[in-house]
């Protein structure tokens, strides 16, 4: 098991910043890109604020997009919450007969899914989050080959996501404000190159 050995409250901030929006898009990309490879209903990214001991909702693709976003709910809870928790990605092809499915959870999103896989966002032995898709193709949860596609891709965004912390864009600012340069643009890019080239890689292996 993994521990969440780091606080990543600083991931799930909404103060508003100059790496508010690449983030956002980042994350945005995340999950329409996990549902499309996956054959998903949809797909959600819950990043860790562990001072609240809370997951919420950064991104959302498919079901519940239009108001499930900035949403929380007990890091403990649900899959999501034992993903976070153990640092381990896990698939379930039927819900109904997992205890660790939180039904009562899902039914207050609007949207019970029948199928999940889940990968937890870690970067540098810290977890950051969890990476979702709901009811995805029957052919893409069938074995250990796809969860580890799901666990690979989970890892990849997660690295980019740091590259375009807050913390890390004022950190880049401060370093070059001599210069007069801004690095928020080509932070941003980074990240989205890192997410563009797994993307490749899976579409070209599924």
């Amino acid at each position: 098991m993994t521990p969440r050995t780091e606080s990543a409250a600083a991931f799930s901030s909404t103060t508003t910043t100059v790496a508010d929006a690449p983030r956002s898009e980042l994350l945005q990309s995340v999950v329409d890109v996990a549902r499309a490879i996956f054959g998903a209903e949809a797909s959600s990214v819950f990043l860790l604020d562990e001072e609240a001991d809370e997951l919420v909702f950064q991104a959302v693709s498919g079901q519940g997009e239009e108001f499930l976003v900035g949403r929380r709910f007990p890091a403990g809870r649900g899959i999501a919450g034992w993903v976070a928790t153990s640092g381990e990605p896990m698939v379930v092809d039927d819900l109904s007969a997992d205890p660790s499915f939180d039904r009562s959870l899902a039914e207050s999103t609007a949207y019970v899914p029948n199928a999940l896989m889940a990968a937890p966002l870690i970067s540098d032995a810290r977890i950051l989050g969890v990476l979702e898709v709901l009811d995805p193709s029957p052919q893409a949860r069938s074995g250990v080959r796809e969860l580890d596609l799901l666990a690979m891709f989970a890892r990849q965004a997660a690295a980019a996501l740091r590259v375009i912390t807050p913390e890390r864009v004022r950190e880049a600012e401060e370093r070059t404000a001599l210069a007069g340069a801004t690095l928020a643009g080509a932070q941003r890019e980074d990240a989205l190159k890192l997410l563009g080239s797994l993307e490749r890689l899976l579409r070209g292996v599924g």
